[in-house]
This record gives structure tokens, sequence and C-alpha cells, in this order.
């Protein structure tokens, strides 16, 4: 659908209506969330629009940006997530906190390709300078696009029948060191539509942005940062016993010793980011992350419209873009085994490779300790690769969006049919830290390097070692072939009722190819070539698609002259996954290739009333249906490695539990296994559903003052998740039923492991209030206004039943707090715009950013994130905590210029008065940084802007 025009946010429901060459004649156009062209008016449903005016307002530099800085915005994937490698570069949006994976994001009304099977889209591939505006529509729309519309729509629309040339830049300075920005784009238009019959037009921009490190923030430098909470000392304790040189863990029947040759040799830990702890020299990793990762997108729009005779016209969309993000977090970290005797027949298995070190450089100081070398039952050592570096990896995206269509009149039907291409490959190439096992092993063997001493020239010894070259590429693909049409159909007291009808057919495609060093045989799978110390090594091929089609019909009934009804009816029809390879479980049994899953079939409705009253008044009401139908990696995911958990307990209590063998003391990390669930019959995944409704109102007494408010509510059921971290290593029916053992292939022993298999596994209720306020005045000084524009949640839930009972494990309340999937639900964010607009040559704006407080991650003494700090200054024992984070506020202030010709200055301060985040004491959730949570927080401090913007 091409969606040319929307209703304003704050302009209230007079908006201005779209003319034709003819003034008598009034040009019908499509509104976001309707397929139906009609008289551009406030709607049935919430839309809010962000023009142009806007987004230079906002001073974004970019799509992923902008979308941040609206209040209906929370639970998106930030650039700062890929500082753990988590985020693969990938930014996203989010509707109301509902989720990525039930936002769709469109381009000029269409599917772009997503970055995974699903439909979330990486907002960095959209070039913000060849953004005319955005409409969100904040309901549910699958009776319009089918799945994954859920939460709504964000529909960048992009700019069209320009014909200058424009010049513009912007540069972004810190006041502080680290993350500089800046972007150049350029604009030209050919022809007008309506005179010449033709128009083209070509965008080219350019977008950088600087990294930003943690040495370079006081309140993010270290992960042992001191705080004071009801009047007592404490301190953050995010440091990991991976260390450089690597502790040793001795075990023998009766004790468990950790050494450390620096302490036992030189008295203490000589290496960088490295002090003393019970024996072992712990690493402060946080010191050595990025806040924000280093970002470069280069990006290219062109489009074209030809009249075809009065009626018809041909149009075509091509979109490139080439981003590449640059992410380095800690050195790789890294347990590894000299030898583990098996507890059933007391056999040891040697590394041999590493058995030399251990026999030269430990053994020698077991008597210090008063350990006999022959008592020695296991040898485990907590490396970490800092001689490496730190591990960075280049995330790229290239991203190629096609369109051909026709929109056209005939005997009364307006209509119209595009084909869409939409195509991302993505590539996460290794440039520092990763090392290959087989030579890192070698090293070690030939006695070239020692990981148990700290060593001269490290870096220079270990660098035939380190990997360079791609670790992972992802390939996904969309061809979608659609059709459409309107006409009124018969009269009605308030006029002619008009009806929507249309179709598509979708074909999906999606490759996921790790390195041969990443992937292996197979999980479990015997012959490993090679491991990827500091990666996943235990990733496996995918090679997947599936078609799909819909249809829909939409009725739009003047009732009555103020009196306005909307129905809307939609059939989708999703065919089971087609999956072109072979993989393995952990016992490295084969899974075949062939149809996986099974066929998705769902119809969804929707109902909407709009009805004015007055003329300063309109009343607005809807109710419907939707659904998300399960994602290819939902169901055809092979077995993965997902990484480390946070630190847990031992999940396995009862001894008598072969697993049990495999738990580590106190609180530690144990590894993640993601598998899709390729069902079929009962257990087989359905599709997601929802209930959705809104109730608003938008009142405009007089030309001075605007108000709505919008309450909006959805509930979802079948939701497919996976069981948290918490739940999986916390509740003992969970871990029976999930973790499993594992042979890791890195660590060449058994560990315990659990396995995330996505499940029809939660209900969930979603309901909050949204608002915009605008008062314009006139004034001595200047026409000034207020906007305020807000979200206030009144329910996040999420309750997930017991797979074995059927019974619910438990009503997860979600705001205003940090909850089990590490995520926070913000009871309030809001945004007011103060302007002022002194003169037709200069406009002044101040913009107060506002997000409420929230209860922190509890922790407990187990979970040792939090010590107390002893009265000599000196870090103690670990302390249970509770706390709340403080609310969030930044002011931004922008001045706007045009006193010369064709030439338009922007300056501004974003976070004037340069507040730093508010402390957060999780040990999880949102990478490597510590102290504060990035995903929610701007790390930059005060930042000067300009902008510079000349039509030729």
């Amino acid at each position: 659908m091409r969606l040319l025009c929307a209703s304003g946010l704050a302009l209230g429901m007079h908006a201005a209506v779209a003319q034709t060459s003819d003034a008598n004649n009034v040009a019908r156009v499509e509104i976001t969330g309707s397929s139906i062209k009609r008289i551009a008016k406030e709607g049935s449903l919430p839309v809010q629009t962000l023009t142009r005016a806007d987004i230079e307002q906002s001073g974004a530099n970019n799509v992923a940006d902008l979308v941040a800085q609206l209040p209906s915005m929370q639970g998106f994937i930030t650039s700062s997530t890929s500082i753990n490698g988590g985020g693969a570069g990938v930014q996203t949006a989010s509707i109301h906190a509902i989720g990525t994976q039930y936002t769709l994001v469109l381009l000029n009304g269409r599917r772009m390709a997503p970055y995974g099977t699903g439909s979330a889209v990486n907002l960095a591939s959209i070039p913000l300078s060849a953004v005319e505006r955005v409409e969100i529509l904040t309901d549910g729309a699958s009776t319009l696009y089918g799945s994954d519309a859920i939460a709504g729509v964000v529909n960048f629309i992009l700019k069209k029948n320009v014909r200058d040339l424009t010049i513009e830049g912007t540069f972004d300075i810190p006041q502080k060191a680290g993350g500089k920005s800046g972007n150049i784009s350029i604009t030209k238009g050919f022809g007008d539509l309506e005179t010449d019959g033709y128009n083209v037009l070509l965008a080219y921009s350019h977008d950088e942005q600087k990294e930003l490190n943690a040495s370079q923030r006081d309140f993010a430098k270290t992960g042992a940062r001191r705080f004071t909470e009801n009047g007592k000392q404490y301190a953050t304790w995010q440091t990991s016993i991976n260390s450089t040189p690597a502790n040793v863990e001795v075990q023998t029947a009766k004790d468990d010793v950790v050494l450390n040759t620096d302490l036992l040799t030189k008295g203490s830990c000589t290496q960088p980011n490295t002090f003393p702890r019970n024996g072992a020299c712990r690493f402060d990793f946080p010191a050595t992350v990025q806040l924000l990762p280093e970002l470069k997108r280069d990006s290219l729009f062109a489009s074209g419209k030809l009249r075809l005779g009065k009626e018809t016209t041909v149009f075509s969309e091509l979109v490139l873009s080439k981003f590449a993000s640059t992410a380095r977090y800690a050195p790789a970290a890294q347990p590894l085994t000299v030898f583990t005797t098996d507890p059933d027949t007391h056999v040891k298995t040697v590394n041999q490779n590493y058995i030399g070190a251990y026999n030269s450089t430990i053994v020698p100081l077991l008597a210090s300790q008063k350990i006999n070398p022959a008592d020695v039952t296991d040898v485990l050592w907590n490396y970490r690769g800092a001689d490496a570096g730190g591990r960075t990896d280049e995330y790229r995206t290239d991203a190629a969006h096609f369109v051909l269509g026709v929109d056209s009149s005939y005997a009364g039907w307006d209509m119209g049919a595009t084909y869409t291409h939409s195509q991302n490959k993505q590539t996460d190439q290794a440039l520092a830290g990763y090392m290959s096992g087989n030579k890192f092993e070698e090293l070690v063997r030939t006695g070239a390097y020692n990981p148990f001493v700290s060593n001269s020239g490290a870096a220079a010894v270990l660098a035939p070692a380190v990997l360079h070259q791609q670790l992972d590429v992802t390939k996904s693909k969309i061809d979608v072939i659609g059709a459409h049409a309107s006409r009124e159909v018969f009269d009605l007291p308030g006029g002619a009722a008009s009806l929507g009808v249309g179709a598509d057919f979708t074909k999906q495609t999606y490759q996921d190819t790790p390195s041969q060093i990443a992937m292996g045989p197979g999980p479990g799978n015997p012959g490993w070539t090679d491991v990827e110390i500091g990666g996943g090594t235990g990733a496996q091929a995918l090679d997947a698609s599936r078609t799909n089609w819909g249809a829909f019909g939409e009725l739009l009934m003047p009732v009555a002259k103020n009196l306005e009804a909307t129905a809307a009816v939609r059939y989708d029809s999703y065919a089971a996954v087609d999956k072109k390879n072979v993989s393995y479980d952990t016992a490295g049994k084969a899974s075949p290739s062939g149809k996986v899953g099974e066929d998705v079939a769902k119809a969804t409705y929707k109902l909407s009333v709009r009805y004015t009253p007055t003329q300063q008044l309109l009343l607005r009401s809807s109710y419907g249906t939707g659904f998300k139908a399960p994602t290819m990696n939902n169901i055809a995911d092979p077995l993965k490695n997902a990484g480390s958990s946070n630190p847990f307990p031992c999940p396995i209590t009862a001894p008598t539990d072969p697993r049990s063998k495999y738990c580590r003391p106190g609180s530690s990390e144990y590894a993640l296994l993601d598998v899709g669930n390729p069902a079929t019959g009962a257990g087989a995944l359905k599709a997601e559903e929802s209930k959705q409704a809104t109730l608003g109102f938008r009142l405009e007494p007089n030309t001075m003052l605007s108000f709505g408010l919008d309450m909006w509510d959805v509930k979802l059921k079948n939701q497919i998740r996976t069981y948290s971290q918490d739940q999986l290593y916390t509740m003992p029916v969970l871990a029976n039923q999930y973790i499993a053992v594992y042979a890791d292939p890195i660590q060449k022993s058994n560990v315990l492991v659990a396995i995330r298999k996505p499940l029809n596994l939660a209900t969930s209720h979603f309901r909050g209030l949204d608002w915009d306020t605008t008062f314009r005045s006139a004034t001595p000084i200047g026409k000034a206004s207020v906007n305020w524009t807000g979200t206030y949640m009144l329910k996040a839930e999420q309750d997930v039943p017991d797979p074995s009972t059927g019974q619910s494990l438990g009503v997860e309340k979600g705001i205003g707090r940090f909850n089990s999937y590490d995520d926070v639900v913000f009871r309030v964010i809001s945004k007011v715009v103060f302007s002022l607009k002194s003169s037709d040559k200069m406009t002044n704006s101040l913009t107060v950013n506002y997000r409420s407080g929230y209860h922190d991650k509890p922790l407990t003494e187990d979970d040792a994130a939090v010590r107390v700090v002893k009265d000599d200054g000196s870090i103690g024992a670990p302390s249970a905590m509770v706390r709340d984070v403080k609310s969030y506020t930044t002011v931004d202030y922008q001045i706007k210029a045009d006193y010369i010709k064709n030439l338009t200055l922007t300056a501004g301060i974003k976070n004037l008065l340069d507040q730093d985040p508010p402390l957060s004491v999780r040990n999880s959730g949102g990478g490597n940084q510590v102290g504060y949570d990035g995903r929610y927080t701007d790390p930059l401090g005060r930042t000067f802007y300009v902008n510079a913007s000349y039509k030729f």
C-alpha cells in the first residue's frame, strides 16, 4: 500500500485537506491503518505523525535515535546492546513495550526484509535524510497488514515530487571525550508530476559516529563503582574470575583452591585492569568496553513516477544501504580444562596441549598450598585473553529494497498493484580478540605462550592465533506481490460507504552460515575441526524458506454526518517451513531436511467507530483481533551455542542427581543453548493471538488548544517465548526438564547447560494511556507553543504456566521494575517541547525528556554483584541489595535561523544540564556496561550540534 498522507498528531481534528490542481476536486489519499482512499482527517484509529519539521527539531542523527525519542516506544534494541556480542549491530522499534517482534516497520507502506525470519527490521538500514515523515499507528493492524502488527505499525514515508537540489550536513560534538558524530546528505529531484508528468528523485547520505569508551565516563569506568545507599557505602562487583594470567582452580577430594602465579610469585596482580581477591587476580572487564559502538552508514534512495494518461501512474523505488557497527567488548573470558576426573570411573581426561605448562608452572607452587600433586583430581583454569585484545566485531548490513508498482482508476475503482523485492546480508567479521582454539593450544603446547604467567610481548606471540575472518553470514529476503482496490459502493445517511479489498503473496527465505570454526560438525558430534575461543562455537547453519498469502476487505460506513464506522476482516495462510539442511542435537543425532512445523492459518477482524458530536470534539474507539505466525527461526533453528548465563547457584540441588557432578561453587555462569521447535501435531507451534481495543477522544475548544487522550489495551495468548534464565535456573520443575549436560568443545569437558526452546508459553496483558496536548499563543515576542506527549503504562503482565501441571508459575507484573527477562517497562515516559517563533527567520525550542524511576534488579548475597565497603575503604563481603533507580530527565535546546535565502542553520545542545545516567546495580541485561543501563539512557552527556541545509 502507498501511504501518501496521514493526520497530524498535534494539529487536532482540523487536518489540512489535500487538493488536486482543480480546486473544486478534493483528492482522496490513504491513511496508515486503512486501505480506503479518503479525505485526510483525524480518523478512528490513533495515528501519531512526525513531520519533517518534527524530525529536524528532534536533533536526531538517524532513524533509530528518532524513534527512540517517542514516548510510546519501549523495549527496542539499541546500538549499545551490540557491545556484548548480542545485538549484532541491530537497532529496532517497539511500541508500548510489547516487543520488537510485534511492531511492524514499513517503508512507504510496504514490508522490508527483516534481519531474522520474522518481520523485525533493522532501522539502521533506513536513511533519515530521505524520510519526509513518520506515521506511528499505536493500535493493532493485522486486518490490513497480516502477521506481526499486534502492537502497531511504524511507517516511514520517503520524500516525493522533490525538484530542488539540497545539501545538508550535521556535526555533533560531546563536551567530554568520545562519541563524535556527523552526517552529510544530498538530494536532487527532476520534473514535476503534475505539470511534467514525471518526477525522479535521488538522495545520498553518509553518517558516522565515533566510539565512546567506558574509560571516558566516570559513571561507567569500573565494575567496582562505589555508591551510597541508605547512608551506607557499597560497591558494585562486576568483576571476573577469568583473568590474565589465568586463575587456576585445583581440586582434590577434600579441597578446592584457586591459585594465581602473579600473587604467589610477585605478591600483586601486575596486569592492567586486574586486582587481588581471595587468592585470585580478578579482571575489571567493564573498564575495557565501549559504551557506544562506532557506526558508519551509506545510503542511496532513488524514486521515479511516470504518468500514463490521466488516471494511471507507474512508480518505482530503490533503497540501497550499507551499515557497519564496530563493537568492542571485554577480552575473551574462557574457562579451560587441563584435566578432569570422571566421577564414575575415576579416569582422568587430560588435555595434552595444556599439561606441559601446568606441570612446569603450577605443580611447583602446589607445595606452598600444602597440596600433593598426586591428590589433584581436576584442574580448571579461568583464562582471560587480554593479550589477544578486546573482542571486536564489525557487524555489517548490506540492504536493498526495490519496488515497482502502478496506481490507476477505472469504473470508480482506485486500484493499485506492486511488486516488492527486499533483501539484506548481515556479516559478523572478527577484527580482534577471538582466537582459534587449535592455534592457541599449539602455542601453549610448544611453550611459546604460557597462560599461567604474565608474558612479555604476549600480544605478538598470540597474533597468529587471533582470528581475522567472517564468523557468521546471514541473508534474509522477501518477495511480495500485492494488489488492492477501493471505491464507493452505496449511500448512507452520512455519505457514500466505501469498500477496500486486497490480496498479497509473499515468499521469504533465510540463510544463516556460521564459519566452520564457529560451527564445527554439530553440537555433541565428534570430530571438531577447530573451536573459537571467546565466541560462539556450537553454531549450526540454517537454510529455510516459507510462503504465505493473505486477503482482506474493509468497509467504511458513514452512518450519519457525525458518525462513521469501519469493519475489516483478513485471512492469512502460512505454509510449513521448508528446511534445506541437516542439523544435530546434543547427542549428535541428525535432524533431516524437509518440511518442519505445520501450516498456520488465521482470520482476524477489526471494528472501529469515529463520532464527532461537535466540531470541537472527536470520540473514537476500536476493537479487533490480531495474530503473529511462528517465525522460521522459532520453528527451524538448529541447536546453537547462546553464550553464558547470568550468575546463578547450581540449579541441580539433589546430590544423587548425576547432573550435580557438574555444579560449580557459589554463583557461577553456566552455558546456554537455543533451539527451534520443529514439532508437528499436538506439540507444534501455533500462531500467537491477540485482542486489542482503544478508546479515546480529541478536544479542540479553540485554535489555541488541542488535547488528545487514547487508552489502549492488548491481550496476547499462545505467546511464543522461552523460559527466562531466572526461571530455568531457579525453579526446580524447569531445571529438571531443561538443564542438561553438554560436551563443551572449547573446554573439552562436560558442563551444565540450559536449553531454551520456544513454546506457546505465555499470556500477556498490556494497557496504557497515550496523550498529546498542544497550546499555541501569540506573545509580544513571537508565536509560542507547547506540545506535551507521553505514555502512562497501566498494566504490563505476563503469566507463564508450569508445562508439567498447567498451573501458573505466577503472574509477573513488569511495570516499574527489572523483570525476569532483564527488561524494564517504564510507568511514565513523556516529552515536552516549548517553542518560540520570534519571526519568520528564527525559532527557539526547549525539550524536556522524562523517564520515571523503577525498582532495580533485586540482588541476593549469592549474586555477589554488590559488596559492602568497610570503614577502612576496602571492599568487604557480598550484600543483598533492593533499591530504586532514579527517574531520568534531560533538557535539550535548539535555535533555528533562516536569515540567508535558501540556507537554514540549526544549532543546539543535547542534555543541556549534562545529566549523568542514574545508577543501576543490575548484573545482567544490555551488554557489558556496568553502573548504569545503556538501553534506557544516554552516556554522551552534554553534546553540541550544528546543522546546515542549503537549497539550490
